[in-house]
């Protein structure tokens, strides 16, 4: 058990049969009335972010949560196939579960967040930024990169992806995981 003076980011809590991890916190002293702790949490399973008000002193339940390198192998009926890289112990993942699976290829390495009493996998963290090869998108034209325009293109996974208009088949360029949106083109 832990109360509201321990708590800090990243720490793992449940909260009605429910794991959150808490991404802010402030402890608030009114002039008048007793103290408490406002929070952001974020719903470990879901991505919500709950806003909720403590009062100073109050004991919440502490999650262990344990963090593992895993490596992504390949996609089946089952779901999404990886491989613990300490143990090769191999599990399936459903796609609900990780963030940014449309990125996902054959050969990377994800953090896995597992409940440490339990085992059970609750969320799989993909990279930042990725390295993915335009494998198709219309010819830019030549002179037409004065202006910020954008354009679709398919990535190696399958994704689409919105690129500058100087971006052309077979390159490589950097993808934020988390919005989708191109960040820079990758020279060898």
């Amino acid at each position: 058990m832990a109360t509201t003076a321990d708590f800090r980011n990243g720490m793992c809590i449940d909260l009605d049969g429910q794991y959150y991890v808490i991404t802010e916190f402030l402890h608030v002293k009114p002039g008048k009335g007793a103290a408490f702790v406002r929070t952001k949490l974020k719903n470990v399973t879901t991505g919500r972010v709950l806003d909720k008000t403590f009062n100073s002193g109050v004991k919440v339940d502490e999650v262990r949560i344990e963090r593992r390198p895993y490596q992504y192998l390949y996609q089946d009926d089952m779901g999404y196939n990886f491989m613990n890289t300490e143990t090769f112990e191999q599990v399936p993942i459903a796609a609900e579960q990780i963030e940014g699976v449309q990125f996902l290829k054959e050969g990377d390495l994800v953090e896995v967040q597992t409940h440490a009493e339990s085992g059970t996998i609750l969320t799989v963290e993909m990279p930042t930024h990725v390295v993915l090869e335009i494998t198709y998108t219309e010819p830019g034209l030549r002179g037409d990169t004065a202006t910020n325009t954008l354009k679709p293109a398919t990535v190696e996974t399958g994704a689409e992806v919105r690129v500058p208009l100087f971006i052309n088949e077979g390159e490589k360029i950097k993808v934020d995981t988390r919005t989708g949106n191109y960040v820079e083109r990758v020279k060898e």
